[in-house]
Protein backbone atom coordinates (compact mmCIF):
# COMPACT_ATOMS: atom_id res chain seq x y z
CA UNK A 1 0.00 0.00 0.00
CA UNK A 2 1.60 3.38 -0.92
CA UNK A 3 1.22 6.08 1.96
CA UNK A 4 2.35 8.77 -0.73
CA UNK A 5 -1.02 10.56 -0.49
CA UNK A 6 -2.12 9.97 3.02
CA UNK A 7 -1.02 13.38 4.26
CA UNK A 8 -2.87 15.32 0.85
CA UNK A 9 -4.62 18.64 1.69
CA UNK A 10 -2.51 18.92 4.81
CA UNK A 11 -0.80 22.23 4.56
CA UNK A 12 2.72 22.22 6.70
CA UNK A 13 4.44 25.75 7.29
CA UNK A 14 8.69 24.72 7.92
CA UNK A 15 10.34 27.51 9.85
CA UNK A 16 13.35 25.08 10.46
CA UNK A 17 16.69 24.73 9.30
CA UNK A 18 19.60 22.27 9.21
CA UNK A 19 18.63 18.89 10.01
CA UNK A 20 16.09 17.43 11.94
CA UNK A 21 13.39 19.91 11.11
CA UNK A 22 13.55 19.74 7.55
CA UNK A 23 13.86 15.99 7.73
CA UNK A 24 11.06 15.68 8.99
CA UNK A 25 9.06 17.93 6.68
CA UNK A 26 10.61 15.80 4.18
CA UNK A 27 8.52 13.02 6.05
CA UNK A 28 5.51 14.87 5.67
CA UNK A 29 6.30 16.09 2.24
CA UNK A 30 7.02 12.46 0.90
CA UNK A 31 3.11 11.59 2.42
CA UNK A 32 1.36 14.33 0.47
CA UNK A 33 1.74 17.36 2.51
CA UNK A 34 1.81 20.72 0.79
CA UNK A 35 5.26 21.76 2.97
CA UNK A 36 6.28 25.81 2.39
CA UNK A 37 9.54 26.16 3.16
CA UNK A 38 9.56 29.84 5.22
CA UNK A 39 13.46 31.11 4.74
CA UNK A 40 14.94 34.37 5.96
CA UNK A 41 15.89 36.65 2.76
CA UNK A 42 19.07 36.36 1.87
CA UNK A 43 20.64 33.56 3.38
CA UNK A 44 18.04 31.36 3.64
CA UNK A 45 18.83 27.45 5.55
CA UNK A 46 22.09 27.74 6.58
CA UNK A 47 22.29 23.76 4.76
CA UNK A 48 21.94 25.72 1.96
CA UNK A 49 26.27 26.99 2.57
CA UNK A 50 27.14 23.28 3.33
CA UNK A 51 30.15 22.10 1.20
CA UNK A 52 28.98 22.16 -2.50
CA UNK A 53 27.92 20.24 -5.14
CA UNK A 54 27.90 21.35 -8.68
CA UNK A 55 26.82 24.84 -9.20
CA UNK A 56 26.80 26.02 -5.38
CA UNK A 57 23.89 23.83 -4.55
CA UNK A 58 24.81 21.79 -1.60
CA UNK A 59 24.37 18.15 -1.73
CA UNK A 60 23.14 17.92 2.06
CA UNK A 61 20.64 20.61 1.32
CA UNK A 62 19.11 18.57 -1.85
CA UNK A 63 18.69 15.50 -0.06
CA UNK A 64 16.20 16.57 2.76
CA UNK A 65 14.29 19.28 0.91
CA UNK A 66 12.73 17.63 -2.08
CA UNK A 67 9.00 18.08 -2.40
CA UNK A 68 9.02 21.17 -0.46
CA UNK A 69 8.47 25.01 -1.83
CA UNK A 70 10.49 28.42 -0.36
CA UNK A 71 9.30 31.79 0.65
CA UNK A 72 11.78 34.23 1.79
CA UNK A 73 10.01 36.25 4.85
CA UNK A 74 11.90 38.62 7.30
CA UNK A 75 9.58 37.74 10.89
CA UNK A 76 11.34 40.70 12.13
CA UNK A 77 9.48 42.96 10.35
CA UNK A 78 5.92 43.38 11.05
CA UNK A 79 4.08 43.38 7.91
CA UNK A 80 5.81 39.88 7.16
CA UNK A 81 5.00 39.11 10.45
CA UNK A 82 1.40 39.21 9.72
CA UNK A 83 1.67 38.11 6.40
CA UNK A 84 3.33 35.11 8.15
CA UNK A 85 0.05 34.83 11.01
CA UNK A 86 -2.65 34.98 8.24
CA UNK A 87 -0.59 32.21 6.35
CA UNK A 88 -1.04 30.50 9.77
CA UNK A 89 -5.16 30.86 10.03
CA UNK A 90 -5.32 28.56 6.64
CA UNK A 91 -2.20 26.14 7.98
CA UNK A 92 -2.51 22.92 9.79
CA UNK A 93 1.12 22.46 10.91
CA UNK A 94 3.62 24.95 11.89
CA UNK A 95 7.54 23.33 12.57
CA UNK A 96 10.24 25.32 13.75
CA UNK A 97 13.65 24.34 15.95
CA UNK A 98 14.46 27.35 17.36
CA UNK A 99 15.37 27.62 21.12
CA UNK A 100 12.85 28.05 23.24
CA UNK A 101 11.82 31.56 23.05
CA UNK A 102 12.88 32.78 20.05
CA UNK A 103 9.38 32.27 17.58
CA UNK A 104 7.68 34.24 21.06
CA UNK A 105 9.75 36.55 20.79
CA UNK A 106 9.22 37.07 17.25
CA UNK A 107 5.68 37.21 17.69
CA UNK A 108 4.60 34.03 16.46
CA UNK A 109 4.55 31.27 18.79
CA UNK A 110 2.17 29.55 20.13
CA UNK A 111 -0.06 31.76 22.00
CA UNK A 112 0.04 33.81 18.51
CA UNK A 113 -0.41 31.03 16.41
CA UNK A 114 -3.76 29.30 18.63
CA UNK A 115 -5.06 32.86 18.89
CA UNK A 116 -5.40 32.96 15.05
CA UNK A 117 -5.93 29.15 14.19
CA UNK A 118 -7.26 27.01 17.11
CA UNK A 119 -6.41 23.88 15.14
CA UNK A 120 -2.89 24.71 14.35
CA UNK A 121 -0.41 21.85 15.34
CA UNK A 122 2.91 23.71 16.20
CA UNK A 123 5.85 21.48 16.44
CA UNK A 124 8.87 22.95 18.18
CA UNK A 125 12.12 20.90 18.26
CA UNK A 126 14.77 21.83 20.18
CA UNK A 127 17.85 19.80 22.02
CA UNK A 128 16.29 20.09 25.81
CA UNK A 129 12.84 21.39 25.79
CA UNK A 130 11.13 23.65 25.92
CA UNK A 131 11.46 24.06 30.15
CA UNK A 132 14.08 22.78 32.58
CA UNK A 133 17.40 24.15 33.52
CA UNK A 134 18.92 23.47 30.16
CA UNK A 135 15.85 25.13 27.66
CA UNK A 136 18.35 27.82 26.77
CA UNK A 137 21.86 25.83 26.19
CA UNK A 138 23.27 25.58 22.84
CA UNK A 139 24.26 21.62 21.98
CA UNK A 140 24.41 19.61 19.45
CA UNK A 141 23.98 15.92 18.26
CA UNK A 142 27.11 14.63 20.35
CA UNK A 143 25.98 16.32 23.58
CA UNK A 144 22.39 15.09 23.12
CA UNK A 145 23.49 11.63 23.27
CA UNK A 146 25.99 12.43 26.00
CA UNK A 147 23.60 13.38 28.29
CA UNK A 148 20.72 10.52 27.12
CA UNK A 149 23.69 7.76 27.85
CA UNK A 150 23.39 6.81 24.47
CA UNK A 151 26.72 7.99 24.17
CA UNK A 152 27.98 6.53 26.93
CA UNK A 153 26.82 3.07 25.50
CA UNK A 154 28.61 3.04 23.03
CA UNK A 155 31.76 1.58 21.54
CA UNK A 156 33.61 -1.63 22.74
CA UNK A 157 36.58 -1.08 25.50
CA UNK A 158 34.77 -0.12 28.68
CA UNK A 159 38.12 1.81 29.70
CA UNK A 160 38.35 3.51 26.32
CA UNK A 161 36.34 6.21 25.07
CA UNK A 162 33.23 5.91 23.65
CA UNK A 163 32.52 5.80 19.91
CA UNK A 164 30.49 7.88 17.91
CA UNK A 165 28.26 7.22 15.10
CA UNK A 166 28.29 8.34 11.95
CA UNK A 167 24.81 9.86 11.34
CA UNK A 168 23.18 11.96 13.77
CA UNK A 169 20.87 9.81 15.80
CA UNK A 170 19.38 11.93 18.08
CA UNK A 171 18.78 15.04 15.31
CA UNK A 172 16.96 12.14 13.35
CA UNK A 173 16.02 9.15 15.36
CA UNK A 174 15.43 11.58 18.59
CA UNK A 175 13.85 14.71 16.75
CA UNK A 176 12.52 14.43 13.33
CA UNK A 177 10.77 10.95 13.52
CA UNK A 178 9.42 11.42 17.39
CA UNK A 179 8.10 15.07 16.03
CA UNK A 180 6.92 13.83 13.27
CA UNK A 181 4.97 10.68 15.32
CA UNK A 182 4.02 13.68 17.27
CA UNK A 183 2.03 15.55 14.53
CA UNK A 184 0.24 12.62 13.24
CA UNK A 185 -1.04 11.81 16.55
CA UNK A 186 -2.26 15.74 17.14
CA UNK A 187 -3.50 15.79 13.42
CA UNK A 188 -5.71 12.64 14.55
CA UNK A 189 -6.58 14.12 18.06
CA UNK A 190 -7.36 17.73 16.33
CA UNK A 191 -9.97 15.61 13.95
CA UNK A 192 -11.92 14.30 17.26
CA UNK A 193 -11.71 17.34 19.71
CA UNK A 194 -11.14 20.67 16.87
CA UNK A 195 -8.58 21.94 18.78
CA UNK A 196 -4.32 22.11 17.99
CA UNK A 197 -1.42 21.43 20.17
CA UNK A 198 1.88 22.57 21.43
CA UNK A 199 4.47 19.70 20.95
CA UNK A 200 7.56 19.45 22.48
CA UNK A 201 10.29 18.01 21.29
CA UNK A 202 13.17 17.18 23.27
CA UNK A 203 16.21 15.28 21.04
CA UNK A 204 17.88 14.44 24.02
CA UNK A 205 14.31 13.12 25.26
CA UNK A 206 14.14 11.27 22.28
CA UNK A 207 17.29 9.77 22.08
CA UNK A 208 17.23 8.75 25.57
CA UNK A 209 13.75 6.75 24.67
CA UNK A 210 15.42 4.43 22.70
CA UNK A 211 17.68 3.01 25.43
CA UNK A 212 14.07 1.88 27.16
CA UNK A 213 15.14 -1.49 27.37
CA UNK A 214 18.61 -0.64 28.92
CA UNK A 215 16.71 0.85 31.69
CA UNK A 216 14.83 -1.91 32.19
CA UNK A 217 17.36 -4.34 33.28
CA UNK A 218 19.60 -2.28 35.19
CA UNK A 219 18.14 -2.37 38.67
CA UNK A 220 18.39 -6.91 37.45
CA UNK A 221 22.26 -6.05 36.87
CA UNK A 222 25.28 -6.10 40.00
CA UNK A 223 26.91 -3.32 37.78
CA UNK A 224 24.78 -0.87 35.21
CA UNK A 225 25.62 -1.85 31.47
CA UNK A 226 28.49 -0.22 29.97
CA UNK A 227 30.13 0.04 26.65
CA UNK A 228 32.19 -3.13 25.90
CA UNK A 229 30.30 -5.58 28.30
CA UNK A 230 26.51 -5.43 27.10
CA UNK A 231 25.22 -7.83 24.65
CA UNK A 232 25.22 -5.72 21.66
CA UNK A 233 28.23 -3.75 22.47
CA UNK A 234 30.71 -6.11 22.24
CA UNK A 235 30.54 -8.01 25.22
CA UNK A 236 29.88 -11.71 23.22
CA UNK A 237 31.48 -12.91 20.90
CA UNK A 238 28.58 -14.09 18.71
CA UNK A 239 27.91 -9.93 18.63
CA UNK A 240 29.98 -7.98 16.91
CA UNK A 241 32.67 -7.01 13.75
CA UNK A 242 35.68 -8.91 12.87
CA UNK A 243 38.15 -8.07 9.92
CA UNK A 244 38.88 -10.05 7.14
CA UNK A 245 41.66 -10.57 5.16
CA UNK A 246 41.02 -7.77 2.47
CA UNK A 247 41.06 -5.28 5.67
CA UNK A 248 37.25 -4.86 5.30
CA UNK A 249 34.89 -6.23 7.96
CA UNK A 250 31.89 -8.64 8.65
CA UNK A 251 28.77 -8.35 10.96
CA UNK A 252 28.01 -11.40 13.34
CA UNK A 253 25.37 -11.11 14.64
CA UNK A 254 24.73 -14.72 15.54
CA UNK A 255 22.84 -14.36 19.05
CA UNK A 256 19.99 -17.27 18.72
CA UNK A 257 21.92 -20.68 18.93
CA UNK A 258 20.66 -21.94 16.01
CA UNK A 259 22.40 -19.11 14.06
CA UNK A 260 25.58 -19.69 15.65
CA UNK A 261 25.28 -23.29 15.73
CA UNK A 262 25.06 -22.58 11.63
CA UNK A 263 27.55 -19.88 11.63
CA UNK A 264 30.01 -22.68 13.09
CA UNK A 265 28.82 -25.09 11.07
CA UNK A 266 29.92 -22.90 7.97
CA UNK A 267 33.08 -21.74 9.15
CA UNK A 268 34.66 -24.67 10.79
CA UNK A 269 34.42 -23.69 14.11
CA UNK A 270 34.22 -26.35 16.99
CA UNK A 271 32.10 -25.06 19.88
CA UNK A 272 32.30 -26.16 23.84
CA UNK A 273 28.61 -26.02 25.42
CA UNK A 274 28.06 -22.86 26.93
CA UNK A 275 31.26 -21.01 25.62
CA UNK A 276 29.14 -18.83 23.00
CA UNK A 277 30.55 -15.73 24.99
CA UNK A 278 34.45 -16.44 25.80
CA UNK A 279 37.62 -15.71 25.02
CA UNK A 280 38.34 -18.78 23.43
CA UNK A 281 35.49 -18.46 20.85
CA UNK A 282 36.34 -14.89 19.87
CA UNK A 283 39.66 -16.10 18.85
CA UNK A 284 38.30 -19.06 16.83
CA UNK A 285 36.38 -16.26 14.82
CA UNK A 286 39.16 -13.53 14.84
CA UNK A 287 41.36 -16.23 13.31
CA UNK A 288 38.82 -17.92 11.06
CA UNK A 289 36.91 -14.56 9.42
CA UNK A 290 40.48 -12.94 8.79
CA UNK A 291 41.38 -15.96 6.17
CA UNK A 292 38.53 -14.58 3.92
CA UNK A 293 37.71 -11.90 1.99
CA UNK A 294 34.79 -9.59 3.34
CA UNK A 295 32.85 -10.51 0.13
CA UNK A 296 33.66 -14.61 0.05
CA UNK A 297 31.77 -14.36 3.31
CA UNK A 298 28.85 -12.88 2.13
CA UNK A 299 28.92 -15.67 -0.38
CA UNK A 300 29.51 -18.43 1.91
CA UNK A 301 27.53 -17.29 4.34
CA UNK A 302 24.22 -16.27 2.63
CA UNK A 303 23.69 -20.08 2.17
CA UNK A 304 23.29 -20.62 5.82
CA UNK A 305 21.23 -17.92 7.31
CA UNK A 306 23.18 -17.12 10.32
CA UNK A 307 22.98 -13.12 10.47
CA UNK A 308 26.24 -11.94 9.43
CA UNK A 309 26.15 -9.80 6.15
CA UNK A 310 29.25 -7.21 5.26
CA UNK A 311 30.01 -4.11 6.63
CA UNK A 312 29.58 -2.01 3.46
CA UNK A 313 31.26 1.61 3.14
CA UNK A 314 29.16 4.82 1.83
CA UNK A 315 29.80 4.54 -1.65
CA UNK A 316 29.14 0.33 -1.71
CA UNK A 317 26.36 1.07 -0.75
CA UNK A 318 23.73 2.28 -3.41
CA UNK A 319 24.95 -0.59 -5.53
CA UNK A 320 23.91 -3.74 -3.32
CA UNK A 321 21.21 -5.95 -4.52
CA UNK A 322 19.05 -5.48 -1.66
CA UNK A 323 18.98 -1.73 -1.92
CA UNK A 324 19.06 -1.94 -5.80
CA UNK A 325 15.66 -4.50 -5.92
CA UNK A 326 13.65 -2.69 -2.95
CA UNK A 327 14.52 0.62 -5.09
CA UNK A 328 15.94 2.53 -2.42
CA UNK A 329 17.60 5.18 -4.35
CA UNK A 330 16.05 7.30 -7.01
CA UNK A 331 17.03 10.43 -8.47
CA UNK A 332 15.08 14.19 -9.00
CA UNK A 333 16.39 16.21 -12.09
CA UNK A 334 18.18 19.21 -11.45
CA UNK A 335 20.12 21.24 -13.79
CA UNK A 336 22.41 22.88 -10.67
CA UNK A 337 23.46 19.18 -9.48
CA UNK A 338 22.82 16.36 -11.72
CA UNK A 339 23.21 12.95 -10.36
CA UNK A 340 22.27 14.15 -6.63
CA UNK A 341 21.23 10.95 -5.08
CA UNK A 342 17.47 10.90 -3.29
CA UNK A 343 17.03 7.63 -0.32
CA UNK A 344 13.22 6.74 0.00
CA UNK A 345 12.11 6.51 3.63
CA UNK A 346 10.76 3.27 5.05
CA UNK A 347 7.07 4.95 4.61
CA UNK A 348 7.60 3.81 0.11
CA UNK A 349 8.46 6.24 -2.55
CA UNK A 350 6.92 9.92 -2.22
CA UNK A 351 4.33 10.13 -5.51
CA UNK A 352 5.81 14.01 -6.04
CA UNK A 353 9.09 14.17 -7.08
CA UNK A 354 9.76 17.59 -6.60
CA UNK A 355 13.39 19.14 -6.46
CA UNK A 356 14.38 20.98 -3.65
CA UNK A 357 13.48 24.50 -3.84
CA UNK A 358 15.65 27.50 -4.56
CA UNK A 359 15.41 30.34 -2.45
CA UNK A 360 12.45 32.26 -2.24
CA UNK A 361 11.46 30.49 -5.92
CA UNK A 362 8.09 30.09 -4.88
CA UNK A 363 6.54 33.71 -3.36
CA UNK A 364 4.59 34.91 -5.70
CA UNK A 365 3.21 31.42 -6.22
CA UNK A 366 2.75 29.98 -2.20
CA UNK A 367 1.75 34.18 -1.44
CA UNK A 368 -1.29 34.00 -3.78
CA UNK A 369 -2.87 30.60 -3.12
CA UNK A 370 -2.72 31.67 0.65
CA UNK A 371 -3.65 34.71 -0.25
CA UNK A 372 -1.43 36.72 1.41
Amino acid sequence: MSLARALQGVKVLDLSRLLPGPFLTMILGDLGADVVKVEEPGRGDYMRDFPPRGDGASGRYLSVNRNKRSVTMDLKDERERERFLRMAERADVVVESFRPGVVDRLGVGWAALSERNERIVHCSISGYGQTGPYRDRAGHDINYLALAGVLGMSGQDPDGPPALAGVQIADLGGGAMWGAIAILAAIVDRNRTGRGAHLDISMTEGALAMLASEFGIVHAEASPPTRGTGLLNGGVARYDVYETSDGKYLSVGALEPQFLGRLAEAAGLKLRPGAEGDTGLRRQLTRVIASRTRDEWARVLAEHDCCCEPVLELDEVPDHGLHRERGVFFEIPDEDAPGTLQVRTPLGMPEGRRRAPKLGEHNEEVFREYEV
